[in-house]
C-alpha cells in the first residue's frame, strides 16, 4: 500500500485553527441575529470601488481603474441617502501595506447605519451587541482574554480624549498634534490603557481626526467621534455623520492635499457621495467594526492569524 503524502501546511494550519473558526462563524450568525431583531436590513455594496474616501494614513489597493474597498463606508451613504434608515453589512475590506498581529490587507468589516440616531445612541447599541455575543461566546457576560476577564456587563468606560491624554499622556491633545506626537502617545501611552476588565469607548476626537464626522455643537474644536477598545485593542471607529457639502467638500480637499504631500496616490473625486451630501442627507451615524479583532478577542486569539484562514 501505497504511503499517503505528508499534509500540506495549510491543511495543517487549517486543523490549528479549525475551533476558532467555527466559533468565528457563530459569532457572525449571532451579530446577524442582534441586526436583524433590531430591525437592521443587511445590504451588499460592490467591492470595486471608483473612488475611495481620501483618508490621509490608508492606501486602496489599485483594481485596474478602480479601487478594492478600504470601507463600505461611501456607498452606505448612498443607501442612506436614500431612504434606507437602518441597515448593515458584513464583507471584506483591503488595505494596501497592512500586516502585522492585529492587520491583514484583507479583513471583514461589520457596518452600519441609523438614519436618526447620534453617536451617543450607536454607543449604547454597541455595549448592547457586546453583551449578545459574550453570551453566546461564553455563556455570561463576562471572557477571559488572555489572562484578564472582560465583563461586559460592567458599566463601559467613556473618557473624552481630551481626558485621555491628561491621564495617561500628561499633555493636551492640542500639544501632542502641535509637536507630531498624537499619533504615537496614542500607541505608547493611551490605547494600552483602555478597555481593561471592561469596554472603553474613547470619544470627542479632535476635529482634525474626524474628516466625516460632525462636529459637536457646544466646541467645534472636537467631533462627535467614538472608538470602542477591549483590552488595549481598537475594535470600532463611529461618528455622528456631517452632512454639511460645503464642510464635506473642505474637509476632502485638506484630506487630498495631506495625501499628496505624504506622497500617496491620488485618488479620483468621489462624486457621486459628493452629489448626494448636496441633495441633502438626513442626520444619522454609523460605525465601522473589525471582525477579526473582535474574533481574536472572543476566542481568546493573540494573532489575527488563528482567526482567519492562511493566505493560499
Amino acid at each position: 500500500m501505497q504511503n499517503a503524502s505528508p499534509k500540506p501546511d495549510c491543511i495543517y494550519q487549517l486543523e490549528q485553527i479549525k475551533a476558532r473558526l467555527l466559533l468565528r462563524a457563530g459569532l457572525i450568525s449571532s451579530i446577524r441575529q442582534y441586526f436583524d431583531v433590531n430591525g437592521f436590513a443587511e445590504v451588499e455594496t460592490p467591492l470595486m470601488i471608483k473612488a475611495p474616501a481620501p483618508e490621509e494614513f490608508i492606501e486602496a489597493p489599485q483594481a485596474g481603474e478602480m479601487f478594492l474597498r478600504t470601507s463600505p463606508e461611501l456607498q452606505m451613504k448612498l443607501m442612506v441617502a436614500a431612504g434606507f434608515e437602518k441597515i448593515y453589512q458584513l464583507g471584506a475590506c483591503f488595505r494596501e501595506g497592512e500586516f502585522g498581529r492585529k492587520h491583514r490587507p484583507e479583513f471583514t468589516m461589520l457596518e452600519w447605519y441609523h438614519s436618526g440616531a447620534d453617536y451617543n445612541d450607536l454607543l449604547d447599541f454597541t455595549a448592547g451587541m457586546l453583551r449578545h455575543l459574550a453570551v453566546f461566546a461564553a455563556g455570561s457576560s463576562a471572557i477571559s482574554y488572555q489572562g484578564q476577564v472582560i465583563d461586559f456587563a460592567a458599566e463601559p468606560e467613556i473618557i473624552t480624549v481630551k481626558e485621555a491624554f491628561r491621564r495617561f499622556a500628561g499633555v493636551t491633545p492640542e500639544n501632542a498634534m502641535n509637536t507630531d506626537r498624537f499619533d504615537e502617545l496614542m500607541v505608547t501611552k493611551i490605547e494600552p490603557m483602555l478597555g481593561q476588565g471592561r469596554p472603553t469607548f474613547l470619544k470627542d476626537y479632535p476635529a482634525s481626526r474626524s474628516a466625516l464626522a460632525r462636529l459637536k455643537q457646544a466646541d467645534h474644536t472636537v467631533a462627535e467621534r467614538w472608538e470602542l477598545y477591549l483590552s488595549g485593542i481598537e475594535i470600532a471607529n463611529a461618528y455622528s455623520e456631517l452632512i454639511d457639502p460645503a464642510e464635506q467638500t473642505a474637509r476632502f480637499e485638506e484630506a487630498a492635499a495631506a495625501r499628496a504631500h505624504g506622497g500617496c496616490r491620488p485618488y479620483p473625486p468621489p462624486v457621486e457621495f459628493l452629489q448626494a451630501i448636496n441633495a441633502g442627507m438626513p442626520e444619522s451615524s454609523g460605525c465601522a467594526l473589525g471582525i477579526d479583532r473582535l474574533i481574536m478577542i472572543f476566542t481568546d486569539a493573540d494573532d489575527i492569524s488563528q482567526v482567519k484562514m492562511p493566505l493560499v
